[in-house]
């Protein structure tokens, strides 16, 4: 996370939700010569499971030789964010605002807190956010009420001094980014950016990364975000190329032949371009 704040390039953080999707990723990878993270939220923690998703991110980059971590996304409280630690992922995303939309300033710090002090044991990196971060994983049809959004945007000072008050390593600023894909592309507030990461010493990330014109994430990384997310522009992939394989073959039933013909190359083929905008071709430095 220190190389790519200063050498002005960032992880993307991609989400895992099923093998078919991580090797996308892994492709993705290996072919940019690109270090990765995949992540999953805690519903897909509850599909596959922490030791399994640990076992077939760490099956993969052995077999492609590719750098690659994991992050658990959205970790929506303490003990769930303790069993990702515990089981060696290396990110750990504390959002205890996720089971509680009105959760307090206090109790959230309190959480935060916690997290920081129980990641010592494996050293994993922290992140997390002062409040509620807004949208879902999906394809919206409704437009961006950015007035609304405005209102909870990260400040410089309040992105300080939650960072001093938690020791986090990174804070996630919200300054027009949103999750899920919208129906008009969505708009970053930059100068914002630039002082929030003035006012900070930690990493910066940026979720809600789908449906992001790409020269926003080329101008985010100058300014020195490391860490952003992925998560809709993927899934809307998949779920478009099946479709059309589908309707293309009605007598083919085995559908993981249809995905590994066509929706795995689909999938990479967004990893790659996200790549490309957040500046990691040729950054990896570790092989396995």
């Amino acid at each position: 996370m220190e190389a790519a704040r200063n050498d002005h390039w960032a992880f993307g953080a991609f989400n895992l939700d099923d093998e078919p999707t991580l090797l996308a990723v892994a492709r993705a990878a290996k072919k940019l010569n690109a270090p990765v993270l995949v992540e999953v939220s805690h519903g897909e923690v509850g599909d596959i499971g922490l030791n399994n998703i640990r076992d077939l991110v760490d099956n993969t980059k052995a077999e492609y030789g590719i750098e690659m971590y994991v992050n658990l996304d959205h970790s929506p409280s303490v003990q769930a964010a303790k069993a990702g630690i515990e089981a060696g992922f290396e990110f750990i995303h504390i959002d205890v605002s996720q089971a509680d939309h009105n959760a307090s300033d206090e109790t959230i710090i309190a959480a935060t807190k916690e997290v920081v002090e129980y990641a010592k044991l494996t050293g994993a990196l922290v992140e997390s956010e002062p409040h509620y971060f807004g949208g879902s994983s999906n394809l919206h049809t409704e437009t961006i009420d950015y007035e609304e959004i405005k209102k909870t945007f990260s400040t410089p000072d309040g992105a300080k001094a939650f960072v001093e008050e938690t020791g986090i390593d990174t804070f996630a600023a919200a300054i027009g980014n949103l999750h899920g894909k919208y129906p008009v592309p969505k708009v970053l507030d930059l100068e914002l950016l630039g002082r929030i990461r003035e006012s900070l010493s930690c990493n910066i990330s940026l979720h809600g990364g789908s449906g992001t014109p790409g020269h926003y994430f080329k101008d985010a990384v100058k300014i020195g975000v490391s860490k952003i997310n992925i998560n809709s522009d993927m899934r809307i992939a998949y779920r478009t190329t099946l479709e059309k394989a589908l309707k293309d073959d009605p007598n083919e039933y085995s559908v993981a032949k249809l995905i590994n013909a066509h929706v795995i190359d689909a999938v990479q083929a967004v990893v790659e371009s996200k790549i490309a905008d957040f500046n990691s071709t040729d950054k990896a430095t570790l092989t396995y």
